[in-house]
């Protein structure tokens, strides 16, 4: 069974902490062709739009549209903060191969 993307409570947080919701603005996670691996993630404030996946909690908002759906199934949206900056990461069991940015991905 496909499963969409879940969220850690640690991105909804950081989303919280950004004013995300108050601003009336979500995570866009989307996936486009190009990166050095083939795929890449783009990751932004948006708008939500009719046709997105809305995944919600503590108040806020992680929005993937339908094309990226497919390439999120099963994935986990986290958020980390290392010595060398924080960020919002993607865990995803699809990707067969990733590059050391870890923005970029292969299927």
């Amino acid at each position: 069974m496909n499963l969409p993307p879940t969220v850690t409570e640690r991105a909804f947080e950081r989303l919280a902490e950004i004013g995300a919701a108050d601003q009336g603005q979500a995570l866009r996670v989307a996936v486009e062709g190009g990166g050095c691996s083939g795929f890449q993630y783009e990751i932004a404030l948006d708008e939500p739009q009719e046709d997105d996946l809305v995944l919600e909690g503590n108040g806020q908002k992680v929005i993937v549209d339908a094309v990226s759906l497919p390439f999120l199934e099963n994935a986990v949206i986290d958020f980390t903060q290392e010595l060398i900056g924080a960020r919002f990461v993607i865990e995803n069991p699809n990707a067969t191969s990733s590059c050391g940015c870890g923005t970029s991905f292969s299927m």
